[in-house]
């Protein structure tokens, strides 16, 4: 279990919770049951391996609903929204060099693309293998493990800031237990554009998030906005991306560096007040300031915030070799 401490932004603590259960209630009323097995092989694009457990606990969003990860047995239990339906899913480790995934065959595309199977992340690898400190991560590292939206990473970055992470937990649970499908996926955009000022005041308990998060969504709802435009396998440049997450209502430095990160965008460093200490406390230092910190990893060109966020996160899975 990884123990981590969130003030301003809290997104990196990744808690055990419970195994869910294997079925749920569709929305046509029927027991969607986890009948099919498959096998995913992984690989990344550029035939580079993929570390499973360290792409399930890449950072803390992977843990909050619909999701739930279990890091004792190294499962992932999710329930995604397919074509208006909620399909539960299982991911766990499966014969040499594959994930099991316990689900509706139809899911299989959505969990590739969570897992970022579609990535080469081969360049990025011949860029850390003399790095004594970053080596390691040619072993399969590096994968952040995204949602099936850039909507959902929007909406759950935007829940970060500025609270403890019960109050994130709140927040990500209020919206998928009441507007989700059956309670249990995270709710589309038109969803959260229709619910009232009332659910973000007073059972989400939002706060200030509130209006921006239902600003977003109606945004998106109307098709003003297209966040999925954003992805890294897009052709937009790096820049033009972070302003217009800058753009966004409730989207400062810190939110548009995160989910630049799990868009695949990895030139800029996540800065805040959990991975600058953490930074320091690493490299044996009291303090260090932020442009020390961006000329170490600069050698990493477009992955410097990659290859800094794996310095810093190397403990949060157990490393067999040690």
């Amino acid at each position: 279990m990884l123990a981590r401490i969130r003030r301003e932004t809290c997104i990196w603590e990744i808690p055990s919770r419970a195994p869910i259960c294997n079925c749920l209630m569709s929305s046509a009323g029927r027991a969607d049951m986890l009948l099919d097995v498959s096998e995913i092989e992984l690989v990344g694009a550029g035939g580079e391996p993929v570390d499973f457990k360290r792409t399930l606990a890449s950072h803390g969003l992977a843990d909050l609903l619909p999701n739930g990860l279990d890091q004792d047995a190294w499962t992932l239990e999710t329930t995604l929204d397919v074509g208006g339906r909620a399909h539960r899913v299982r991911l766990s480790e499966g014969s040499a060099g594959t994930a099991r995934v316990d689900g509706a065959q139809r899911t299989l595309p959505v969990i590739r693309h969570m897992l970022r199977l579609d990535e080469d992340l081969s360049r990025f690898y011949a860029l850390v293998a003399e790095d004594e400190e970053l080596s390691w991560v040619t072993r399969g590292a590096g994968r952040m493990l995204r949602s099936p939206t850039v909507f959902e990473d929007v909406i759950k970055t935007v829940c970060t800031t500025n609270c403890a992470w019960s109050g994130t937990v709140r927040m990500v649970t209020a919206l998928v237990e009441n507007l989700g499908i059956q309670g249990r996926t995270f709710p589309s955009p038109e969803a959260m554009a229709d619910a009232p000022v009332e659910f973000y005041r007073d059972v989400a308990r939002a706060g200030y998030r509130g209006p921006y998060l239902q600003a977003i969504a109606r945004a998106v709802a109307d098709g003003e906005l297209d966040l999925e435009a954003l992805d890294g396998r897009s052709d937009l440049p790096d820049e033009e991306v972070a302003e217009r997450l800058l753009a966004l209502p409730g989207v400062g430095p810190y939110a548009a560096a995160h989910v630049m990160m799990l868009l695949g965008r990895y030139g800029r460093l996540v800065l805040d007040s959990w991975t600058r200490p953490t930074y320091a406390r690493l490299a044996q230092r009291k303090t260090v300031k932020d442009t020390t910190i961006e000329r170490r990893f600069r050698r990493y060109e477009d992955f410097a915030g990659l290859a800094f966020w794996l310095y810093i996160t190397r403990d949060w899975v157990p490393d067999p070799r040690t």
